[in-house]
């Protein structure tokens, strides 16, 4: 019987190097302009505002008292620790931005996740290192918000989700279909493992990416309704850069921190 030969080493360089040229060459498309970055319009449609508000005084406590002082000393400890943390969880989330892309007609965006993900994850030590941000590919987000968005589905009411936090009902749902689906799947319990790390710093890291801004919008005097409508333009934005195809680096992401 034939015995299995693992690719010579130079082979699988080989294909790491023709991976990064062809996610290069798809980094930039004709709609990645900087009028992408452009705010979009948004409506803020609220039925179940005192409900919402409720559920909101609950997550602020629990942001008060829990998530925001791990965040701040998160930020003390050395920027390698927290560069290796921040590139770690954006590798393990390639996979369901790959998906999106797909989901969302953008091949060239999901070549470039695609190559984004095989080079980080080995000539990057499981996405330590952003060997690709390196290279000049950039990375872009894409979740199933998006999508449903670039599906033209409507925002739907404002909803106030238990440690979630605030979204309408198009990205809530995006939120539920995303803690279903698993692309790595559960049968390793390394990737078990890799799962959980990713979890708890993708909390503690995206938490503390929110910081400044947070920290500014709890100086107005509405803190509820000044994250709701902020949220709301980041995910407009997030929409309109979805349906441009656009790969965007300085634009702001379209998640923010949950209190």
């Amino acid at each position: 019987m034939p015995t299995f030969k693992p690719a010579p080493l130079c082979a699988r360089t080989s294909l790491v190097i023709a991976l990064a040229a062809l996610a290069s060459g798809c980094t930039t498309t004709p709609a990645a302009t900087s009028g992408s970055c452009d705010s979009a319009t948004y409506t803020v449609h609220d039925p179940v505002e005192p409900i919402n508000r409720g559920i909101f005084a609950f997550n602020r406590t629990v942001d008060d008292y829990a998530l925001a002082p791990v965040a701040r000393g998160y930020l003390k400890l050395p920027e390698v620790f927290q560069t290796g943390v921040h590139n770690f969880v954006a590798n393990f989330g390639e996979p369901k931005v790959f998906i999106n892309d797909l989901l969302q007609g953008n091949a060239q965006r999901s070549v470039t996740t695609l190559g984004r993900f095989v080079i980080n994850s080995t000539a990057g030590i499981v996405g330590l290192i952003d060997v690709s941000g390196k290279l000049g590919i950039e990375r872009h987000e894409a979740d199933f918000g998006q999508t449903f968005g670039v599906w033209n589905i409507a925002p739907g009411p404002i909803v106030e989700l238990p440690l979630l936090g605030t979204a309408n009902l198009r990205d809530a749902t995006g939120k539920v279909v995303s803690f279903a689906v698993d692309p790595f799947g559960d049968n390793s319990s390394t990737v078990e493992t890799l799962g959980t790390i990713n979890t708890a710093g993708g909390i503690v890291d995206g938490r503390a990416q929110a910081l400044p801004l947070t920290d500014e919008l709890k100086t107005q005097a509405d803190y509820y309704s000044a994250l709701r409508d902020a949220t709301a333009q980041r995910r407009a934005d997030f929409v309109a850069q979805g349906k441009l195809g656009a790969v965007v680096s300085d634009c702001q992401s379209g998640e923010m921190a949950d209190e």
